[in-house]
């Protein structure tokens, strides 16, 4: 429980040292522009006043049709193809601000929508995502196996190696895509499909609101739609992989501090003493019911670390070597699997099929994990070397 404590408060300090850190080179790079670009419009502003005649009422009126006339530049934003357009930012948490609902039952239905649509579409993310990488893991696999390459575990770095040049070779092709198609540089277009990609949406650059684009191209609205999609897609599959293995540090440390409270659960110098002298009848019974006890707190101790330990996630890809061997030298013969057990999985492939659950344990490759019976057994007076094993 400290470490997960620590962690957090690491973060926290992290986070806001990481927000100050923002700020400050923010004011540094944008600050003079800023000031620098407010005079030049202060001074157009008092130029057109004196060139037309206009009083400062009239000019904040007609700022303000201006600024209503801006949407509808673009053309109809609230046909069937602007509409879906609009979904898509909502749902997707980009929302650009390029097109809002102006009547009130608009409104409150945005709300209802986005309440239902936006977690549907977390969840539909993340789980394409952990079939991509299990996906990409596979090939990976089979091409080193064709290599003929000895170690042909996928690693944990080379599935992030893999995720970030997907991720790159996605904003470079939209990149150049929009660059040609709206008339941006090369760094603006890039800057574009990022910001929607990782769903910040500024609304500073929005694709599809020049020339009537929206009616006038279908086959262009049509792969702004699915760029948009697809592209979430293979971010959401890199933070899947990324930064939710993060996420499952908690778990990994409830998982220690489970097994930690097994072995102290089992281990009594005192009993292993009483083994070896002799016991008389009278208190026999006394140490039967004590060990009975005993047995039965390990057993719910060790049925809470298995709980921990067929927790299934993708995210996790452990190394093999990790995952057959449990740190034998914290867990004694009592709380360790069987022999038969070990034997069974000892070639138990580290990576999963496409179509397998996605567990770290395949159940087509090998036996699950939470089948194994917790019979912990104490040692008795006439077989104190001996252990059973069960499976």
């Amino acid at each position: 429980m400290k470490r997960q404590n620590a962690r957090t408060l690491a973060l926290i300090i992290s986070i806001l040292t990481y927000l100050v850190v923002g700020a400050a080179v923010f004011e540094t790079l944008e600050s003079k522009q800023e000031k620098n670009h407010k005079r030049k419009l202060d001074a157009r502003k008092s130029e057109l006043l004196r060139k037309y005649n206009l009083t400062k009422e009239n000019f904040e009126e007609l700022e303000h049709v201006v600024l209503q006339l801006k949407p509808h530049k673009a053309g109809v934003q609230w046909k069937f193809a602007g509409s879906f357009y609009f979904a898509i930012t909502v749902i997707t948490t980009i929302g650009y601000g390029h097109a809002a609902p102006s009547t009130d039952s608009g409104k409150i239905f945005c709300m209802f929508y986005a309440l239902l649509g936006i977690p549907l579409t977390l969840v539909m993310f993340q789980s394409l995502g952990e079939r991509i990488n299990t996906f990409v893991r596979y090939l990976l696999h089979r091409a080193k196996q064709c290599l003929g390459m000895q170690r042909t575990e996928v690693s944990m770095r080379n599935m992030v190696t893999v995720g970030f040049f997907s991720c790159m070779s996605t904003l470079c092709v939209g990149a150049v895509a929009f660059s040609y198609c709206e008339g941006w540089s090369f760094l603006h277009a890039f800057y574009y499909c990022f910001i929607t990609l990782t769903t910040i949406g500024f609304g500073d650059y929005v694709a599809l609101q020049r020339d009537n684009a929206l009616q006038n191209d279908p086959r262009y609205v049509a792969f702004c739609f699915v760029y948009i999609l697809m592209g979430l897609t293979v971010i959401g599959a890199f933070l899947n992989l990324v930064v939710l293995r993060f996420l499952t540090m908690n778990t990994e440390d409830e998982w220690r501090d489970a097994k930690q409270r097994a072995l102290m659960s089992v281990s009594s110098p005192r009993g292993e003493v009483a083994h070896l002298l002799p016991v008389p009848a009278s208190a026999a019974s006394t140490l039967a019911a004590e060990d009975a006890a005993k047995s039965k707190d390990s057993n719910g101790a060790y049925t809470e670390v298995l709980h921990f330990q067929t927790l299934c996630s993708c995210l996790w890809y452990r190394s093999k070597e990790k995952l057959q061997d449990p740190t034998p030298a914290m867990i004694p013969p009592e709380l360790s699997f069987s022999d038969a057990y070990m034997q069974q999985n000892s070639n138990c492939p580290h990576y999963m099929e496409p179509l397998s659950t996605g567990c770290i344990c395949s159940p087509r490759q090998c036996s699950s994990i939470s089948s194994i019976t917790t019979g912990l057994h104490i040692l008795s007076p006439l077989r104190m070397f001996k252990r059973r094993s069960s499976v």
